[in-house]
């Protein structure tokens, strides 16, 4: 199926989608790589509150720069399993969105199973997906860069669901 939904996804939207539908997302995404959740780790250790709202959509990308005249640079997405550590207790928090590139690992399958979505992007589609960006404010971290956690609104931003509430992983089908 093809969807087109406004993120963060409602619970009940996010009930409907099905490894392998593609949807179209237009609304709020914040951008967290390794560094970022690095440090919501050490918040939620400390038991506060990230810097991001709950329900909130994380997407794995680190924004290039913007040129002039541009919103944002490329915006590609990095490889999930480099926050499998951290996504638990995302989940936890309330975190029940995620895009990023590739597989998870089983225990981060198992931690999101009827509890959380993980949408893939494709890789090396950057400039596609800043175009798609229409705004983009730092919210957290300046001084990671790249890294730091940015809002992002988005219109039609394009990805695949690849494990759903049902808990089908849409790497596992496709593995030999």
């Amino acid at each position: 199926m093809e969807y087109s939904l406004r993120a963060p996804v409602s619970e009940n939207d996010l009930s409907l989608l099905r490894a392998g539908d593609v949807v179209r997302l237009s609304g709020e995404l914040y951008t967290a790589r390794d560094a970022a959740h690095a440090r919501f780790g050490e918040l939620l250790s400390r038991g506060e509150a990230l810097p991001i709202p709950k329900g909130a959509v994380v997407y794995y990308a680190g924004p290039c720069p913007a040129a002039p005249g541009e919103v944002i640079g490329p915006c590609g997405p990095t490889t999930s399993k480099r926050m499998d550590r951290f996504t638990p207790a995302l989940i936890d928090y309330g975190i029940r969105q995620f895009i990023g590139k590739g597989a998870r690992s089983s225990a981060v399958n198992e931690a999101m199973r009827g509890r959380a979505v993980h949408f893939a992007a494709t890789g090396g589609a950057g400039m596609l997906y800043a175009s798609r960006i229409t705004a983009c404010e730092l919210v957290a971290f300046g001084d990671l860069g790249a890294e730091a956690v940015y809002r992002l609104n988005v219109q039609d931003f394009p990805v695949i669901v690849s494990f759903d509430l049902a808990g089908t992983d849409l790497y596992g089908r496709i593995t030999p």
